[in-house]
């Protein structure tokens, strides 16, 4: 059977949403990588329930995907590349208003510029979190403004890239002294920021959950 392409632009939005949870039905449950974490010393934070922005922006040539990198001096994953986003909040209704507020505080997003269209699977992180990913289109004409004390750099990087066979490895690394296997993108022509761990795990699923959509 012939692949499916990756969405490839804003009239394609339809198939991707029916690869999503949808707004209405957020999924539960611990995270969908938790038994790659179970012999790693992962903090007990039962309440450390974060969301992300998994933002996607329709160019003319092709879907584009929103993405920082992290300042050097944050205590947690600093210098490397992520989507907007953080830890609940006790005034956020739910995961989609603290990605579109972390969004907006991170690199300037506007409620208005933000379309969510669905959930992925929930992801557990090394640092203790369960991480709830928000899928949603963003208006092409955003303009970025990075806090400097979070961000220091926000790109895009072509979703025909991140979704394309091949693109996708996982690698085996060291961490506190016990082995862990990671993904990576592998191809910096496209991506010159190092895309691993959490984040290549966010679009993992991604790529698996649109695989499934026929």
């Amino acid at each position: 059977m012939t692949a499916r392409p990756p969405p490839a632009g804003p009239d394609d939005f339809p198939r991707l949403a029916a690869a999503l949870h949808p707004l209405s039905a957020p999924p539960g449950g611990p995270g969908w990588n938790l038994d790659e974490l179970a012999d790693l010393p992962v903090p007990d934070c039962d309440q450390c329930e974060a969301a992300v922005l998994v933002g996607l922006i329709p160019r003319d040539d092709g879907t584009r995907v929103l993405l920082t990198v992290r300042t050097a001096a944050l205590r947690l994953h600093a210098g490397q590349v992520s989507f907007p986003g953080g830890r609940l909040e006790p005034g956020d209704a739910d995961a989609v208003a603290a990605a579109i507020r972390e969004s907006g505080e991170e690199v300037g997003l506007l409620p208005g510029q933000i379309v969510p269209l669905g959930y992925l699977d929930p992801l557990a992180t090394v640092s203790g979190f369960r991480v709830l990913p928000v899928v949603a289109m963003l208006d092409p004409g955003y303009v970025a403004r990075p806090d400097p004390g979070e961000v220091a750099e926000v790109f895009e990087v072509p979703l025909v890239f991140l979704l394309g066979p091949g693109n996708l490895v996982t690698r085996d690394i060291d961490y506190r002294g016990r082995p862990r296997r990671v993904a990576e993108f592998v191809d910096r022509h496209e991506s010159p920021q190092r895309i691993w761990g959490a984040t290549a795990s966010i679009l993992q699923n991604l790529r698996e959950r649109l695989a499934a959509v026929r």
